[in-house]
């Protein structure tokens, strides 16, 4: 139940940011409240070059309006003070406080369509090249997909940094592990924010790509880079689910539809030679799985499990808790593509071989069930990985395995793997990698 004096807000200010030796401050007020500030910490940055002056202060802004959904989704005021904005920047940002929050509006039984809305009628300004040296930031989390595209741009000959937000000792082993120069950036959230949550605020989902995406934005124009590459694959713009006719997409802000809006914004209102861009967009969950079953160095190090990247709280004691939908689903996808006493160490045990476990594949599955709320391909992917180990010798005896031969595969047909791992679709792939 949230607390009478924590509903109260009325606005939420974006206040002016600034940027001195490296950190960036970004300030949000509700009402005439204590200002809440983010700071953004780029180790190492050098002072704004004069030519990307401007450039710098549309991606400041373009941070702080995303960065700004953590603390609206806090108090929802009914009123967002900020300037007007191009339709372009202002549809976009409609979209990550709606369609971003998406999963946390059905979490909490509010509809933000109609709710939330920025001013479209500024002109919008015109960017320019600014000369950004040919290099790029590959963000990593720590999983398989953007070890994938790391690997991938470096055997381009494509200079790269291994780029990632926050503080993880397992995604640093992963960057280590590349070879690649890292840039570890730092962001602090206010922490009067974790104090209206305790208080009893909105808490939930947020489009944390959005915002980390944003970051690198500022980050290519201080250190000179020209290319963002993130490692979203095709799946990713699939909703989980459909309510009251609205898509709700754990993933939306790694979807197409956020990446292209996002990338037109990037190119026309900042910098005209700054490609943003997911090097796996044409790439269904398995073909990634494929690809990093080849990467054997990686395997020791890795981890897709998000409980280990936890803001607050505890966190497993192994890189895999064997409990959420991303274990489950990251081990099926593997599992066509490696051998089995392989894929057993990496993981510690055999999820497909413990029925206890049925109702968490049924999901994955989308068998009588909706797609988790969590980083996971489409239920066609996962039926089609069960379906190839159902035809393996070594696979086939295993407890989830024999249910899906015996009560499901008969009522949904064969689900032929090879499909879906051939490329297809739109993407925004920059001619030098592609």
């Amino acid at each position: 139940m949230r607390s009478e004096i924590v509903a109260k807000a009325e606005v939420l200010r974006f206040l002016a940011p600034s940027y001195v030796d490296g950190v960036l401050s970004l300030p949000y007020q509700f009402d005439d409240c204590e200002p809440l500030i983010e700071r953004i910490v780029f180790p190492g940055a050098p002072a704004v070059l004069p030519e990307r002056a401007a450039a710098f202060d549309s991606a400041v802004s373009l941070l702080q309006t995303i960065a700004g959904v953590s603390y609206y989704k806090a108090l929802l005021p009914p009123r967002i003070d900020l300037a007007p904005l191009s339709a372009a920047r202002a549809a976009l940002l409609t979209d990550v406080y709606v369609q971003g929050l998406g999963e946390f509006a059905v979490a909490n039984g509010i509809d933000l369509r109609g709710y939330v809305a920025f001013d479209g009628s500024a002109p919008c300004p015109a960017a320019t090249d600014l000369g950004l040296a040919r290099r790029t930031l590959v963000p990593i989390g720590g999983g398989k997909d953007s070890i994938v595209t790391l690997e991938a741009l470096h055997t381009r000959g494509e200079p790269v940094a291994a780029t990632y937000v926050g503080s993880s000792d397992l995604i640093a082993a992963c960057a280590r592990q590349s070879g690649a120069p890292v840039l570890n950036i730092g962001r602090h959230i206010a922490p009067g924010l974790f104090e209206l949550n305790r208080r009893g605020a909105y808490n939930g989902h947020i489009p944390v790509t959005a915002i980390n995406s944003a970051i690198l934005v500022c980050a290519a124009l201080l250190y000179g880079y020209d290319g963002i590459a993130f490692s979203n694959e095709a799946s990713a713009s699939s909703a989980n689910l459909t309510r009251d006719g609205q898509p709700i997409n754990h993933q939306w802000s790694k979807g197409w539809d956020f990446e292209r809006a996002f990338a037109q914004v990037v190119r026309s209102e900042v910098a005209a030679d700054l490609a943003y861009y997911s090097y796996l967009r044409q790439l269904s969950e398995l073909a990634v799985a494929q690809r990093f079953a080849a990467l054997d160095r990686y395997h020791a190090h890795f981890s897709s499990c998000n409980r280990n990247f936890k803001i607050l709280g505890p966190r497993p004691e192994s890189r895999w808790c064997g409990e959420c939908p991303k274990c489950h689903f990251v081990f099926l996808a593997l599992a066509p593509f490696m051998t089995k006493p392989a894929l057993l160490a990496i993981f510690g045990r055999n999820y497909l071989d413990d029925l206890a476990l049925a109702p968490a594949f049924d999901a994955l599955l989308e068998w009588g069930a909706h797609k988790p709320f969590e980083c996971v391909g489409e239920g066609r992917e996962s039926r089609a990985a069960l379906a190839a180990l159902a035809e393996r010798a070594d696979w086939r005896e295993d407890a989830l395995i024999q249910r899906y031969r015996r009560d499901i595969a008969p009522y949904i047909g064969r689900v032929d793997i090879e499909p879906l791992l051939q490329p297809i679709g739109e993407h925004g792939i920059p001619a030098r990698v592609f």
